[in-house]
This record gives structure tokens, C-alpha cells and sequence, in this order.
């Protein structure tokens, strides 16, 4: 498995018949390198999954689905909203489901957080709740992309149902779990072999690096992977 980073929570999965983009929010997103555009990171991209609605994460999804035609699996209220954006290749899906796509399969978790997409005009357009994501494939580690969440005790049910190797987890504080809380929730819920973390330093109000989450890991401090944005890594 390789795993592209993009800044913030935006990170590319590539693995045998497949090319998927979580959360691709490439435009405006300043820590993603100005050399990488949109058109570039969606080519040869199959599918697109999207933890939840915000504009930080939904991001350019719908510009690389329309002109690629990868199919989209989010929650029903994103894909119906996408559709109706001229997206076609929907895959609706909602919290406990596990739904095989082919290449592998896509779960949804539950995320402690919210789900909505700003209107032109300003006003929010609610979008379904909020969700983590596993991705399972032959021969691969289990995937966890957390999505944006505090931590939460039924964790521990995500890791008796899934058994999630590679966790990519949100440590930037405020509208996510912070270093301790992300490290309580890697080391009491899981058994990762590598963790990389995520949604940091993209804004000023963010915790700026990973380092206070490294630091809070301890004698598993080792597990954590820190690419840089736009480098690929092998988990």
C-alpha cells in the first residue's frame, strides 16, 4: 500500500486495481505544495471516498469525479448533493455498512464531529453525519482514516470488527482530538503498526506540527510516519 499525503486530511491510497483519494482538498489548501494541482493528483484516480462535508474536506472532489468519472462513496446526503453537481458514479453508504467496490471494501465509522458545506450565498447545507473510514484489501493492511473526531470509547469496536493496522489520525487540536487525546486513543483502542498523523499546520489556529502527538505516543513513538506533503510513503 502507498499513501500520499496532500496536506491536512487529504492523502491518496494506491493498491493493486485501485486509486482512491480521501478528502482531496488540494485547492486552497496551503500546506499542499503549489506545483500539485487537482487535474494532476485525479489522474488515473478510480475513487473518491470523503469522510464528511465540510469545505476542507469535500475540497475538489467534484472537479476530479466529473472529469475522471471515479465513482464517489460517502455518506447518502454527500452523494445525493453530488449527483445533483453532475456527479453520476455515486456508491451511498452510512454509519456500520461494509460495501465491496471491487478492488476492495469501504466501512463507515462513527466520527465525533459535524457535517454541513457553505452556500455561495453563506448558508450551510447540512450533508448527514460525519464518519471515519476503513478500507480493506487483499493482501493490504487495514485502513482507518479517522476523519475529523474526538476520541470515543466504541473505538475499541472499530478494532474488534476491523483490526486496523494503519491509522491516519487528526492531531491538531480544536476541532479534533489534540496530541494526548489522539495518543490515548492510538495506544488504548488500537494496535497500529504505522500512524500517520494529520490535520495539522494547515491553518494558524491548528496545532502547527505532529510533535506534542509524538511526543504523547511515548515508548510507541516509533509507529508514527510524518511525510512531507506530496511525499508518498509505504505503510
Amino acid at each position: 500500500m502507498k499513501l500520499t499525503w496532500y496536506g491536512h486530511s487529504a492523502f491518496k491510497v494506491d493498491i493493486a486495481g485501485a486509486s482512491i483519494l480521501i478528502d482531496p482538498f488540494l485547492t486552497g489548501n496551503p500546506v499542499c505544495p503549489p506545483d500539485i494541482s487537482a487535474e494532476q493528483v485525479g489522474e488515473g484516480v478510480t475513487h473518491v471516498l470523503l469522510t464528511h462535508g465540510h469545505d476542507d474536506h469535500i475540497g475538489d472532489s467534484i472537479e476530479i469525479l466529473k472529469k475522471t468519472g471515479a465513482q464517489l462513496t460517502a455518506n447518502f446526503e454527500i452523494c445525493m448533493w453530488a449527483n445533483g453537481k453532475g456527479v453520476d458514479n455515486i456508491n451511498p453508504m452510512n454509519s456500520g455498512g461494509l460495501v465491496d467496490v471491487g478492488p476492495f471494501k469501504v466501512g463507515m465509522t462513527q466520527a465525533l464531529h459535524s457535517s454541513s458545506s457553505q452556500t455561495e450565498g453563506g448558508i450551510a447545507v447540512y450533508l448527514g453525519n460525519p464518519h471515519g473510514l476503513i478500507v480493506e484489501a487483499p493482501d493490504e493492511p487495514v485502513l482507518y482514516h479517522m476523519g475529523d473526531t474526538d476520541v470515543f470509547s466504541d473505538m475499541a469496536l472499530v478494532n474488534e470488527l476491523y483490526g486496523p493496522k494503519i491509522g491516519i489520525v487528526p492531531v491538531g487540536d480544536r476541532f479534533t482530538m489534540g496530541a494526548r487525546s489522539a495518543a490515548l486513543a492510538c495506544t488504548r483502542f488500537f494496535d497500529f503498526d504505522a500512524i500517520v498523523p494529520c490535520h495539522y499546520g494547515t491553518f494558524p489556529i491548528l496545532d502547527q506540527s505532529p510533535d506534542a502527538f509524538i511526543s504523547a505516543m511515548g515508548d510507541d513513538a516509533s509507529k508514527v510516519k510524518v511525510p512531507a506533503p506530496g511525499e508518498m510513503i509505504d505503510v
